[in-house]
């Protein structure tokens, strides 16, 4: 895990507020996602990989910030 420890914060938000609500509008897609997800419809193997692909900066930011106040 070394190398979250490496990435600088700013490479983590930019990455998570880009390509994690990518496309804009008309709304972001990770919020189509999350209630396509809660709403039990997340069921195409396209969907979920899009949701994992979209959800993943946002797993590092959150990661990174759990090591962070862990250590």
């Amino acid at each position: 895990m070394q190398w979250l420890d490496t990435l600088p914060w700013w490479a983590a938000v930019a990455a998570a507020l880009t390509l994690g609500l990518a496309p804009f509008t008309p709304e972001p897609h990770i919020v189509e996602k999350l209630r396509m997800l809660f709403a039990g419809t997340l069921v195409r193997p396209i969907d979920i990989f899009d949701f994992a692909l979209h959800a993943s900066p946002f797993v590092v930011v959150i990661l990174k910030a759990l090591r962070m106040f862990v250590r």
